[in-house]
């Protein structure tokens, strides 16, 4: 159930980005629901787009600065006044300044008084997006509490085509309603995940492992926290580095090690999730040396790993919901299905190599869930993060948590 933003006092933040121009229209959204909006600039903001043009849709006065001639806007008291405070577009400029406390506009001061729920929606260039600095701001915005506004993926300003256009504003309005109805509803619930891959040694230089990067299971980490469970994430060998005070991280690197976490912090758990593609096979012995290479071929005698979703589907109790992830190449449906069963899952997400933009080392992802009550559930390409919100929300429907 979506939220009724009637009477919400909102506070939007405009950067400089000439996504700027779509902050009328979402003005205009917020006050066609009902809201209350008060406008804050940058000054790089009003180069593309005009206070008067801001202040005439919110029927407000439109702050651009901390001290306005004679005069000071107290960002403090305008802190205190929102229910919500939405910072969009919000540049990479505006994130650093964020994720720093650098207080040298009214939008970052305003943001740094709220006591509301602050949403922000980047609006950058494709390489700029992509650079691990964005990344690293943006993981710490989130790890205070913040919610980031999934950006769109199309032409950009200087004509590259892909991620780092800002969300359209119908989006940001149904992102706002959609996540501000369910904010807080795993509060007090337990969620383990297993996430990313895992390393089989076969001497101490080489290993056998997979693709995966663990991004999936870090954004449904994320997603679940946000929510206020308190998440044990079980990260398998990942470059992903994931700061969130509701988040206890413990990284494994082979399939025994995540077994072992597992099984350990499932007792805990009201929800666990099993998203990690954990290696099948391991050698069945380690040399403890390097292999040096010889004439012929190497033989390596595998066995099988320990089937950590059929383990804690075997420990599993009526008060427990499992997850389950199946990335498959062909017979996807059979396959899902099967594992569903089999793996005493409530639920399980399936997503299929032959599908453009799924699978490994993917920003993005296209699933179906499948519920154990027969249920199907279709979704179209989405950003990681967006999927992650799926699942969450599905199981909010399924699992139906309470306090």
């Amino acid at each position: 159930m979506a939220m009724d933003l009637a009477n919400k006092k909102i506070l939007l933040g405009i950067c400089g980005s000439i996504a700027a121009y779509k902050a009328a229209t979402l003005v205009r959204l917020f006050v066609k629901q009902g809201a209350e909006v008060k406008v804050l600039m940058t000054n790089a903001a009003t180069k593309f787009i005009s206070p008067l043009t801001l202040s005439t849709l919110s029927k407000h006065s439109v702050h651009t600065s901390v001290i306005d001639g004679d005069s000071w806007n107290n960002h403090v008291e305008m802190g205190l006044w929102a229910d919500l405070m939405i910072v969009a577009p919000a540049t990479s400029t505006t994130l650093a300044k964020m994720r720093m406390g650098l207080c040298d506009n009214i939008v970052v001061a305003t943001y740094l008084s709220a006591k509301c729920p602050v949403y922000f929606a980047p609006a950058m260039d494709l390489d700029m997006w992509k650079h691990p600095a964005t990344k690293d701001n943006i993981l710490q915005l989130q790890s205070y509490g913040n919610h980031l506004i999934p950006v769109g993926n199309g032409e950009l300003a200087s004509g590259l085509v892909g991620e780092g256009r800002m969300a359209e504003p119908e989006d940001i309005l149904q992102f706002v309603k959609t996540h501000s109805s369910t904010q807080g509803k795993f509060k007090g619930k337990t969620v383990l995940i297993t996430a990313g891959p895992t390393y089989e040694a076969i001497d101490p230089v080489r290993f056998i492992g997979n693709r995966s990067t663990g991004k999936m299971g870090t954004e449904i980490a994320l997603a679940f926290a946000n929510q206020g469970a308190k998440v044990y994430l079980i990260l398998g060998p990942s470059i992903i580095k994931i700061d969130h005070p509701n988040i206890k991280v413990v990284r494994v690197v082979s399939a025994a090690q995540m077994c072992k976490e597992a099984v350990k912090k499932y007792k805990k758990a009201d929800i666990a999730v099993m998203s990690a593609a954990v290696a099948d096979y391991t050698p069945k012995t380690v040399a403890s040396q390097k292999i040096k290479k010889k004439g012929g071929g190497l033989n390596i005698e595998l066995e099988r790993t320990q089937d950590i979703a059929a383990k804690l589907g075997s420990l599993k109790t009526s008060k427990q919901f499992n997850i389950g992830f199946a990335l498959e190449t062909n017979n996807e449906v059979a396959s899902a299905k099967g594992k569903l069963k089999k793996k005493n899952f409530d639920m399980i997400v399936l997503n299929s190599l032959k599908d453009k933009g799924a699978g490994f080392a993917h920003n993005t992802n296209k699933v179906t869930i499948f519920d154990k009550q027969g249920g199907v559930h279709k979704f179209k390409l989405k950003s990681k993060k967006e999927v992650a919100l799926d699942i969450v929300r599905l199981t909010e429907q399924l699992a139906s948590p309470k306090k």
